[in-house]
C-alpha cells in the first residue's frame, strides 16, 4: 500500500520483523515439496481438498492446518501429536541459525511475487502498524487459537503487503539471485523458492527499512486476530509477542485482488430470484461462465451487482431499490463502505431479504475458485452468489480510515503455500 501518507507519518512506530529458527521439511523424508504443501486453510475446499492433499503425502502440512477428528478438543490434539511426532522422527528440522527468509512465487503467466517472511511484533490496530480492512468471524479465530495453542506453532503464515522500494527490497531481489533452499512447483503450476537471510547487515537492512512503513493484511485477518488474542493470554515479553508473517512491497510487487463468493446452503435459485422480484433488476443470462462473469463486471461499473447460479443458468442482478438501501444500509459508515457489494449482500440482501444469518456454516460457505462455487450450487440445489472484486485503492482507502468491510469481502493473492516454512514458538 502507499506508505507516504499523513497516516503512516504519524504512525508511533513501524514494523519490527524479527528472525527466528524456521521449521521445514527434510527432502529426505518426504516424497517431494510440493506434495507436502497446501493452500492456506481457508481456501482448502472441505472436505474434498484435505482428503486429496492427504492422499499426496502423509505428512502434508495439511494434517496439521485442517486436522481431522471428531470433536475440536480431539483435532487440535491430534494436530499436537502430529507435530510432536514429525519433529521427533525428523520429518521437520529447525534451521541451524535464526534467518529471514525471502520467498518468491511464479505463475506460468510471467507474475513473480517476492517477500520476507519473518515473525512480526503484534501490534492494536489502533497502533497503526498494521492495518486490518475486513471483519473476522469469531469462531474462527477460537479455531486457529486453540489450534495454536496447543501446537505452539504458528504453522503458516499470513500475507502482509508494504508500499517501500527501499533497501528491504534491494535485499530481497540480491538474496534472489544465489542458489535457493528449496525450489518446487506445486500442482496448481506456481514454482515455490525460499532463502534464508542470516548475515547480520543485511537483518539490519531490513529491519530498519521496514521500521519506516505500516502494512495492510491482504490476506489472513483471523490468523492476525488470533495473534492478537494469544498475545493478550500470556504476560509479554513471550514469544506470543510475535506471528508468522510475510510482507511483500506491493511497489515491486502488486497483488492481485479477487472475490470471494457465497454458497448459500438450502436456498435455492427460484426462491433467491423470487425474493428479490421488484427489489433489484433481474437478468437470466444464458452463457458460459466466462461470459457470465464479464457482464457482471459490465454491470458493477454502474453500482451494486450479484451472480447468481445453481439452476444450471446465470442470473444477474443490479440495479436495487435505491429506497431499500436506504432502509437496510447502516448510514454511520463512510459512503464508500455503503456502497460496497458486500455491504449490500451482507445488509440488504442476506439480512433482509433472504434472511440468511450469515455466521451460521450451516447456511453459507465462502469459496475462493468460481467454478467449484458453481458446481457445487449446482449439486446441492443451493444458490452461488458470484462477487465482482473490490479495487485495492477502496480497500486501502478504508483501510486507513480505521473502516472494516464486510467479512470475506476481498482475496489477495497469490497467496503463500503452506509446509515451505513454520515457527515452533520453543525452538
Amino acid at each position: 500500500m502507499n506508505t507516504a501518507g499523513h497516516s503512516e507519518a504519524t504512525a508511533r512506530r513501524g514494523l519490527e520483523l524479527t528472525p527466528f529458527r524456521g521449521l521445514r521439511y527434510d527432502p529426505d523424508r518426504v516424497g517431494s515439496l510440493a506434495s507436502v504443501t497446501s493452500p492456506p486453510y481457508d481456501v482448502v475446499v472441505r472436505p474434498d481438498g484435505v482428503h486429496h492433499l492427504q492422499s499426496a503425502d502423509p505428512y502434508n502440512i495439511v494434517r496439521l492446518i485442517l486436522p481431522e477428528a471428531g470433536t475440536p478438543s480431539a483435532r487440535t490434539e491430534q494436530a499436537a501429536d502430529t507435530l510432536r511426532r514429525w519433529l521427533a522422527e525428523g520429518v521437520l528440522t529447525a534451521d541451524p541459525e535464526p534467518a529471514l527468509y525471502v520467498y518468491e512465487q511464479r505463475d506460468g503467466d510471467g507474475m513473480v511475487q517476492r517477500g520476507v517472511i519473518g515473525t512480526l511484533e503484534v501490534s492494536d490496530p489502533s497502533d497503526g502498524i498494521v492495518l486490518p480492512h475486513e471483519e473476522v468471524m469469531p469462531p474462527v479465530v477460537a479455531d486457529r487459537a486453540a489450534l495454536m495453542r496447543a501446537t505452539r506453532a504458528n504453522l503458516e503464515p499470513l500475507l502482509l503487503t508494504y508500499h517501500g522500494n527501499g533497501t528491504a527490497a534491494e535485499v530481497v531481489e540480491r538474496t534472489a539471485r544465489r542458489l535457493p533452499l528449496l525450489d518446487t512447483t506445486t500442482e496448481d503450476g506456481f514454482h515455490h523458492r525460499l532463502w534464508s537471510v542470516t548475515d547480520p547487515a543485511d537483518l539490519a537492512r531490513i529491519q530498519s527499512d521496514l521500521a519506516h512503513h505500516q502494512a495492510l493484511i491482504a490476506d489472513g485477518h483471523h490468523r492476525w486476530a488470533t495473534y492478537r488474542q494469544l498475545r493478550a493470554e500470556h504476560p509479554s515479553p513471550s514469544p506470543w509477542d510475535h506471528g508468522l508473517v510475510l510482507l511483500v512491497d506491493t511497489a515491486r510487487y502488486p497483488l492481485r485482488v479477487r472475490a470471494i463468493h457465497r454458497l448459500l446452503h438450502g436456498l435455492a435459485v427460484a426462491d433467491a430470484l423470487a425474493a428479490v422480484e421488484g427489489l433489484f433488476r433481474v437478468r437470466h443470462l444464458e452463457v458460459p461462465l466466462a461470459e457470465a462473469l464479464e457482464a457482471l463486471a459490465d454491470a458493477a461499473c454502474a453500482g451494486n451487482a450479484f451472480l447468481l447460479a445453481g439452476d444450471g443458468a446465470f442470473h444477474l442482478i443490479d440495479r436495487p431499490d435505491p429506497a431499500l438501501l436506504t432502509r437496510t444500509v447502516p448510514a454511520d459508515r463512510p459512503a464508500a463502505w455503503r456502497s460496497l457489494d458486500a455491504t449490500v449482500l451482507h445488509a440488504t440482501l442476506l439480512e433482509h431479504v433472504w434472511r440468511i444469518p450469515e455466521d451460521s456454516p450451516a447456511h453459507i460457505a465462502y469459496i475462493h475458485d468460481t467454478a467449484a462455487t458453481v458446481a457445487k450450487a449446482e449439486r446441492g440445489g443451493s444458490t452461488a452468489v458470484l462477487m465482482h472484486p473490490v479495487r485495492e485503492d477502496v480497500v486501502r482507502d478504508l483501510a486507513r480510515q480505521g473502516v472494516t468491510m464486510p467479512r470475506k469481502s476481498t482475496s489477495f493473492g497469490p497467496k503463500p503455500a503452506s509446509g515451505l516454512v513454520l515457527r515452533a514458538l520453543e525452538v
